[in-house]
């Protein structure tokens, strides 16, 4: 898969996310990460090359999808503490799967490490739901969420890494700010820009840690980092704006 292709995948899900944000509220929006956690999933088994992928990406998904309706449904309260409920959850499914494993569970060590990573990264789409419960929520989102949809769309340029990831945090961080002062009296320049230009660092840091790896040539793990971008971003958006807001 080009990397325009894996550029234009997460301008989408970045794109789809906003939209659920602005146009739905919060139970599309709570969809959307769910979806989101999904398709990690799906494609960080094979991104990390665990040997259990079946067992792994339903460990993974579970973990996402019940991040997601923790937050939905108790809130944002106490500082997403029921996250760490979930997550501590997905780490004794882990070892419940490692337990079904047959064949004499090779690589236990890398399947179990690989499974609890991938249950990080799924968990942190709820951050998208988080945001979305704040006050304001919506326009945050909805900023953040473009904001790293143009920062994916510049990371397809063909520069120097070093250069392309200076451009997408500067576009990021720009896009964010305009959004921001167009939504003046709830998000603000101050916190748009920072939130653009946390999602234009991480879409940064991905594409130089992705771009040369030989295993992005097959789909399934190119679209895993397609995704990845979006499905954490979030989470950064949230304690940039809780840091602000604070």
């Amino acid at each position: 898969m080009t990397l325009a292709t894996r550029a234009v995948i997460t301008a989408a899900l970045a794109a789809g996310v906003a939209a659920a944000a602005y146009v739905g509220g919060s139970l599309p929006l709570a969809g959307a990460a769910a979806f989101l956690a999904v398709l990690v999933a799906l494609g960080w088994p094979a991104l990390a090359d665990l040997p259990d992928r079946v067992g792994s990406a339903m460990v993974i998904a579970l973990t996402g999808i019940g991040g997601v309706a923790a937050v939905q449904v108790v809130g944002v309260r106490a500082d997403l503490r029921s996250l760490a409920v979930v997550f501590a959850a997905s780490m004794l499914l882990t070892f419940v799967n490692e337990l079904l494993r047959r064949g004499g569970r090779p690589r236990l060590v890398e399947s179990v490490a690989g499974t609890v990573t991938g249950s990080m990264l799924a968990v942190t789409t709820a951050g998208w739901v988080a945001c979305g419960r704040m006050v304001g929520g919506t326009e945050l989102v909805a900023t953040a969420a473009v904001a790293l949809a143009v920062a994916a769309a510049i990371s397809a340029l063909r520069f120097p890494v070093s250069f392309t990831a200076l451009l997408v945090s500067v576009a990021g961080g720009g896009v964010g700010a305009v959004l921001g002062r167009v939504f003046h009296d709830i998000v603000g320049m101050k916190v748009g820009g920072l939130a653009g230009l946390s999602v234009g660092l991480l879409v940064a840091a991905i594409h130089a840690l992705f771009h040369p790896i030989a295993a992005l040539d097959r789909k399934l793990p190119a679209f895993s980092a397609s995704v990845i971008p979006v499905a954490t971003g979030g989470m950064l958006v949230y304690i940039a704006s809780r840091v602000l807001y604070a």
